[in-house]
């Protein structure tokens, strides 16, 4: 077997209209699919990246909460590649999201920040 790159990662949006359009208006991401499973009350949503991977985006009634503060097991953050941390952190935070301070990743010398989606999901954004 040979991987050859994430097809998708899935997010279950506590609010799916505010979560929705942090993805397609925030983050500019465009909309592929959106259908409603009427057998699960369940929108999924499916975003396209710009790289051919899409994000699927959830709703159910009642989702339990996620940890990430402290720390969870499991998934940690979703990173964005962007050719400029700085530029795309001001446009972020002019469109009224709170983001960090720029890091340097300490083993690449490569910047970055972190960012978090409506439900405090960690989203980051690395410079390539």
């Amino acid at each position: 077997m040979e991987l050859q790159r994430i097809h998708h990662v899935a997010i279950i949006a506590s609010d799916y209209e505010r979560s929705k359009a942090f993805y397609t208006e925030v983050l500019g991401l465009p909309v592929i699919a959106e259908n409603y499973r009427a057998e699960r009350c369940s929108y999924k949503l499916d975003l396209a990246l710009p790289d051919g991977g899409q994000i699927e985006l959830f709703s159910f009634p009642e989702p339990p909460a996620r940890l990430s503060r402290p720390e969870a097991a499991g998934l940690r953050h979703l990173a964005f590649s962007v050719a400029d941390v700085g530029e795309a952190a001001a446009e972020l935070r002019g469109r009224g999201v709170a983001v960090e301070e720029v890091r340097v990743d300490e083993y690449t010398g490569k910047r970055f920040v972190f960012f978090a989606d409506p439900d405090g999901l960690p989203l980051e954004l690395y410079e390539v």
